[in-house]
């Protein structure tokens, strides 16, 4: 499990992460590394305040996710959970809570539900 692995603790085995920790986790992610201040260049409009982005990223840190590198008062922060590492728990999650474990019944549910057919997603 990425979580035990990654010395998360059990509260952050069972709860992914939130909506807006998310979205500065897939900009880390594709940025590798960055200031509060770059986080929030690609971020779309209304783009939350400094402030908000840079608690949310603490709070990343606090959880695990995030880590940083000080330069004086400023922080340089990273990923230390890959994106496939989340994906991977993310779809174990969705796989035990919705499909009880089976991977043939997630499938099968994607192909019985027309809004979500193939055609839709290429």
């Amino acid at each position: 499990d990425f979580c035990l692995s990654r010395g998360l603790g059990d509260v952050y085995k069972r709860q992914p992460l939130t909506r807006a920790e998310e979205e500065i986790m897939q900009i880390l992610w594709e940025i590798e590394r960055g200031f509060v201040k770059d986080i929030l260049t690609p971020m779309t409009e209304p783009k939350p305040a400094y402030n908000t982005v840079s608690t949310i990223v603490r709070i990343l840190e606090r959880k695990g996710f995030v880590s940083h590198k000080s330069y004086g008062k400023s922080h340089e922060y990273f990923p230390i959970v890959s994106k496939d590492e989340y994906r991977t728990f993310i779809i174990k999650r969705m796989l035990e809570g919705y499909f009880e474990s089976s991977f043939g019944k997630m499938t099968q549910f994607f192909k019985n539900d027309e809004s979500l057919n193939t055609k839709t997603y290429q």
